[in-house]
């Protein structure tokens, strides 16, 4: 009889343990998830810079729901509004956050690093993608629309190097026109001259780009880069990418008022690039005669002016020297005028 109780007693217990596995098993089973609601504090926004430090806007979301309590990983994602978030940009948000806000300086660099115009009003979407581990499929919240104007913002990294001594405080910029990540300039690399680092400030201690893992890449802290040669290369830097690319580019003079040159007899005098003015120029001896100015030493991109009146394009009338003399000539492509100059 003894036995026969005890063995009840053993069924009990069991029986208890097991219902109490079968009760922790339940609590740790998540559901599909049940996305929160995002809500944006404006639903236009003009941006200006005179604002930089003030809040944009901030983004407002409830709490997704996998079941239980956990920490959730949730992602902004911001796009083009119809583009079905097929490229987004993303900012991973702090666990179990609910708001994100941006000031307008920051929101505004995102804005053009989206590739949206300076001054013109655009629709993006908004939306927050929140997962709680590999195993289990991410849920996404609403998507919420704002109009928004972005501003111009220009934006410069700069290159020391061999080529000037490297020094900062007087190395050649690369420039962002709309800090959208992406920064062009031109280099003049001089023979045996060719190692030099990307800097984000004037001097040494900021984020330093040297050469990444891979060819054509960079990276924060990598060994000196190496142009792949000498003169003048343009140099476009993409932070979103973290790669490098060179391409020869070069302007001169070419004609017979240049001399020394010629109508392809002689080199073309060479002009140099000033990163921030965004100009080429040279002081020349010119003869009386005619000039272009040619890339690369090559007619396939040639600017004369057919007016005679200061503007240029590509493939225009030959530019005339009446008097011989020294000059300084300059060109500016970005509003496509030129100078000469007689000193």
């Amino acid at each position: 009889m003894k036995a026969l109780f005890n063995k009840f007693i053993l069924l009990g217990i069991t029986s208890m343990l097991i219902w109490s596995c079968k009760k922790d098993e339940v609590k740790v089973i998540a559901t599909d998830g049940t996305p929160g609601v995002l809500t944006a504090s404006a639903p236009t926004l003009v941006l200006s810079k005179a604002d930089a430090d003030k809040t944009a806007i901030t983004f407002t979301m409830t709490a997704p729901d996998f079941g239980f309590d956990a920490a959730v990983n949730s992602t902004l994602q911001l796009a083009v509004k119809g583009s079905n978030f097929a490229n987004p940009k993303e900012l991973d948000l702090s666990a179990n956050s609910l708001t994100k806000s941006f000031t307008v300086i920051e929101f505004n660099a995102l804005l053009l690093s989206m590739n949206l115009t300076p001054g013109s009003a655009a629709d993006i979407e908004a939306r927050i993608k929140s997962t709680l581990s590999p195993q289990i499929a991410p849920v996404y919240s609403n998507s919420t629309n704002v109009k928004v104007t972005p501003y111009a913002l220009i934006s410069y990294l700069y290159v020391p190097g061999a080529y000037q001594g490297w020094n900062p405080s007087t190395a050649d910029s690369l420039l962002s026109a709309t800090s959208n990540g992406i920064y062009v300039g031109i280099i003049n690399f001089t023979p045996g001259n060719t190692g030099f680092k990307i800097l984000t400030k004037k001097e040494w201690g900021t984020p330093e780009y040297g050469k990444g893992a891979s060819a054509g890449s960079i990276a924060v802290g990598g060994s000196d880069l190496q142009a792949p040669g000498t003169g003048s290369l343009k140099l476009t830097a993409d932070l979103n990418a973290n790669t490098l690319e060179f391409t020869p580019y070069s302007f001169g003079l070419v004609g017979d008022s240049p001399a020394g040159s010629g109508w392809g007899s002689g080199p073309d005098i060479a002009m140099k690039y000033d990163n921030g003015k965004q100009v080429w120029s040279v002081t020349a001896d010119m003869l009386v005669g005619k000039f272009k100015f040619r890339l690369n030493s090559d007619w396939g991109t040639n600017f004369g002016d057919n007016d005679n009146n200061g503007s240029v394009e590509n493939g225009g009338a030959d530019i005339p020297i009446t008097t011989a003399g020294k000059y300084r000539i300059e060109l500016n492509l970005v509003n496509n005028t030129y100078t000469k100059t007689k000193i």
